[in-house]
């Protein structure tokens, strides 16, 4: 787990799950219970101030003060959608910045959350691919995030607007920055940190298979995969991941998640595409895919969200009927995601952030463009 250190050589309690704040209290020579007083502030009351926490002792604030501070994502744009939906940029050490994006809805709001600066997969049908990837967020930046939206909206029990759900479906692929994820995720769940059940927080993988069994050892939280096409050939073509870690092998790591973890249920992420991957043809496949899983799985259908550059378009409306039809009568629990926030560029596979890139990708996408452009004139 990295820990974030100012210059004044200050740590960032944000970086800390329960246990390990509680070791780093033994450090200071303070008891563990001051630990869990302090995290109380933190999370309940969302309070970065050591001065305001009052049933904490002046010698110990005093000794904070000196050695650590609570210390947030800087908020650079605060939008909000015609639905409600609320989309934050966050910016992080070295000039970059991630996008956060809290949707409500009338039972539940559901605040999805960045893990990377960027990312390194390359997925073709995502604006997040084309700017690069720049680095891992540290758990202060993962969790940071949720502290922030969670000090805008006013995260009290009975108000409307509050965080009840976390998705790990921003920027970035959760897996390739584990720890940092895991002990975000632990902080999530505490019931001195947000308090969140487990089924509540999920993490989405676009289909790392050794770090799907690494987790399902680790952690209980809900697992969604990025499927997005049943067949090798076409899901290389949108996942390239899928290259290393093909679908017979992505499927026996979801057989395997489920064995471990009864009662569970895991959730298949599919973009529907206009001519690419919304045919009848690609339903049986996503049909016999999910017959080969046991327990009751799910497919979230996801239109796709269009961005600048791409060249893929959102199915019609009868399609998406027509394929969602097709799964539901051969007895596949399915979902269609009713898109948010697209008027400000927050709704899935949209999100970009600022992203210092590291991989030159953004730079190939700009002349993929541009030779586009000129090529139509």
């Amino acid at each position: 787990m990295s820990i974030d250190v100012t210059d004044q050589g200050k740590v960032n309690l944000l970086d800390f799950d329960r246990q390990g704040l509680r070791d780093f209290f033994a450090q200071l020579g303070e008891k563990p219970y001051r630990a869990e007083q302090v995290m109380k502030w933190i999370y309940h009351h969302l309070e970065s101030d050591f001065g305001n926490m009052t049933d904490v002792g002046k010698a110990l604030r005093a000794k904070l003060e000196e050695a650590c501070y609570i210390g947030p994502p800087n908020t650079l744009l605060d939008k909000a959608a015609i639905d409600g939906t609320h989309k934050w940029l966050l910016g992080m050490d070295g000039g970059n910045a991630v996008e956060t994006v809290y949707i409500p809805e009338p039972t539940r709001g559901t605040l999805c959350v960045s893990s990377q600066v960027g990312c390194g997969l390359n997925c073709s049908f995502c604006s997040t691919a084309t700017q690069g990837f720049n680095r891992n967020l540290s758990t202060a930046e993962i969790i940071g995030q949720v502290w922030v939206a969670a000090r805008h909206l006013g995260n009290v029990p009975h108000q409307q607007r509050r965080i009840t759900n976390v998705v790990m479906m921003g920027m970035g692929e959760p897996l390739l920055n584990f720890d940092n994820v895991v002990a975000a995720m632990s902080l999530m769940r505490d019931d001195l940190g947000f308090g969140l059940a487990s089924k509540r927080v999920t993490l989405s993988t676009a289909g790392l298979v050794p770090m799907i069994d690494k987790l399902s050892a680790v952690s209980d939280v809900s697992l969604a995969v990025s499927l997005h096409a049943a067949n090798d050939e076409l899901r290389t073509e949108l996942v390239p991941l899928n290259k290393r870690y093909p679908i017979a092998e992505l499927a026996a790591a979801c057989e395997r998640y489920i064995a471990r973890k009864p009662r569970t249920h895991i959730t298949f992420e599919y973009t529907l595409m206009k001519g690419v991957n919304d045919q009848p043809e690609h339903a049986r496949q996503l049909i016999k895919f999910m017959r080969r899983l046991p327990g009751h799985n799910k497919v979230n259908l996801i239109p796709f969200n269009p961005f600048p550059g791409t060249r893929f378009e959102r199915s019609g409306p009868d399609a998406i009927h027509d394929f969602q039809t097709q799964l539901l009568s051969a007895n596949v629990l399915t979902m269609l995601r009713r898109t948010r926030g697209d008027d400000i560029d927050a709704a899935c596979g949209q999100l970009k952030g600022q992203v210092l890139d590291r991989t030159r990708r953004q730079a190939e996408f700009r002349k993929r463009l541009e030779d586009g452009v000129n090529h139509a004139a």
